[in-house]
């Protein structure tokens, strides 16, 4: 027989929906962890605030048209619909390959999210 491994998610109230305006970004702490919430086109997204290369905040970092966030240190690149990878380290240029190299290429963890009652809710982990 195989072991099943149970976790626990739930629904945690992020911040109200009008405090979140389209093309901005917020960091909140849900559970004593950074999460990072986006309004683009496409909708409300959330996603952990540190970048999987190097752990810097993703939170000042560049959000383009096409839902890709840019980490502001090594430029690594991230769909925040999904957290693949879209770009893996490739700054500054001189050092970009060595760095790249250094840490294996990881995809940015993602949380489901959802609108009730005027708010922002985003499902986590306990």
């Amino acid at each position: 027989m195989e072991a099943q491994e149970s976790t626990s998610t739930r629904w945690l109230q992020a911040l109200p929906v009008d405090e979140l305006q389209l093309n901005q970004k917020r960091m909140v702490r849900l559970n004593g962890k950074a999460i990072l919430l986006i309004n683009c086109d496409e909708g409300i997204f959330a996603m952990d605030n540190a970048c999987p290369h190097w752990g810097f905040p993703l939170n000042a970092g560049k959000l383009s048209d096409d839902c890709t966030l840019t980490c502001p240190f090594h430029r690594s690149a991230f769909d925040i619909r999904t957290g693949d990878v879209k770009e893996w380290s490739p700054w500054p240029p001189a050092f970009g390959p060595m760095l790249r190299g250094i840490r294996r290429k990881n995809v940015l963890p993602v949380y489901e999210t959802k609108l009730s009652d005027g708010l922002i809710w985003v499902k986590l982990e306990e």
